[in-house]
């Protein structure tokens, strides 16, 4: 068919609400669309107020819609056919996509959905509805109207182009990642994390990531464990830079010479003050991490006021009000779960005192914190890590 073209059109939905910043935030949803697209023979442009990925080949179209599925920012995609800005060009666009549609042949109700954004186009959305609705009746048989629950939804949208479609694919929501800043995720290899790292990075946050390990309490496994979570996470989050930090000379100091029960929580606080050093190089404006009130000693109200005490820097917790059947549900989703539960320990689950404390006062626990003099083993750590 002359003139007529596969395209993928993408909606976004928050964007719309951005007034004057609008085209900021279009330019960065451009941005991670590219990158996402990267490899494919793709060719992505804006024009009023939709995106478009052109040039693709037939056998790239699903991978496409599976990496464009997984990108923040993007409301839905629609495979759709572009055609010539004419209404026998629509009428063959149309009856090609439902030919394809009827192939295995049946019964089926639909429903014609224009929407006539370019207005100089001499017919109104309602007489494309009712004559685009009678041409294919009459093409096809097996078609009737039902116009409250069709099951096929044929979609027309006639801008500098006319764009025809039946499948709409839902995409991550959220906002285009880079848009709204920077942050940190202490990634532990549980299911938590990854979770918290994914609901900050649906709000445009871009993610760096630190993870502490304790060999040879903690396996090389382990730590392959977080990389693969890092990359899981990194489809959605685009690159993540992953630091690896030995933890063990640390957490043996605080076990030797703190008072049992407060070792968990003034090993968060060890950690806050690490990751803020890793903040302030990676240029990031805030620490997140995946914990839940009450789902563990260390997460009461005291104990997170007290971890809080630890650095100046904020400490954004998304998951703060989800029980763990919420959150194994959104890490089921976004693909993180089937490692998370691998059996590597790290190193939160070793040296557990059996009774922890659960109200720690700040006094109290700057008190034993002081027992030790942790400014070198910070620094030895920080030069010995990796980056991923």
């Amino acid at each position: 068919m002359p003139n007529c073209e596969n395209v993928l059109l993408i909606k976004y939905g928050e964007i719309h609400l951005k007034g004057l910043n609008r085209p900021y935030f279009q330019r960065q949803l451009m941005q991670v669309v590219n990158t996402a697209l990267k490899g494919l023979d793709a060719q992505v442009v804006k024009a009023q107020s939709r995106l478009y990925v052109n040039g693709l080949r037939e056998e790239q179209l699903q991978e496409a819609i599976a990496r464009l599925r997984r990108v923040f920012g993007v409301h839905s995609i629609c495979p759709a056919l572009a055609a010539g800005v004419s209404f026998a060009a629509i009428e063959e666009a149309a009856a090609r996509l439902m030919k394809e549609s009827l192939a295995g042949g049946g019964k089926t109700s639909f429903k014609v959905f224009a929407r006539r954004a370019d207005k100089s186009f001499p017919m109104r959305s309602d007489d494309i509805n009712r004559k685009l609705g009678e041409t294919l009746l009459n093409r096809f048989p097996g078609l009737w109207v039902d116009v409250h629950n069709p099951q096929k939804k044929l979609r027309v949208e006639v801008r500098e182009r006319a764009y025809v479609y039946l499948d709409e694919y839902p995409g991550a929501g959220g906002m285009p990642v880079g848009c709204n800043g920077r942050a940190v995720v202490l990634l532990s290899g549980g299911i938590d994390s990854p979770v918290a790292g994914y609901m900050i990075a649906k709000r445009g946050v871009s993610l760096a990531a630190v993870h502490f390990y304790a060999y040879p309490y903690t396996s090389e496994r382990a730590r392959d464990k977080v990389v693969e979570l890092a990359k899981l996470l990194s489809r959605y989050t685009g690159e993540i830079r992953l630091h690896l930090v030995p933890f063990t000379e640390i957490q043996m100091a605080i076990y030797e010479k703190c008072p049992k029960n407060e070792t968990t929580v003034i090993m968060r606080r060890l950690m806050m003050r690490i990751a803020r050093y890793v903040a302030e190089e990676e240029m990031a404006l805030a620490l997140v991490t995946g914990e839940s009130i009450g789902q563990v000693a260390s997460q009461t109200m005291q104990s997170l006021a007290v971890t809080n005490d630890a650095v100046t820097l904020p400490i954004y917790r998304p998951l703060i009000g989800f029980d763990k059947d919420e959150i194994i549900g959104l890490a089921k989703k976004i693909g993180t779960f089937e490692t998370s539960i691998l059996p590597y320990e790290d190193c939160c689950t070793i040296f557990v005192p059996q009774h922890p404390v659960t109200k720690p006062r700040v006094e109290k626990i700057r008190e034993s914190e002081a027992l030790v003099d942790f400014t070198k083993m910070i620094e030895t750590a920080l030069a010995q890590r990796e980056i991923v």
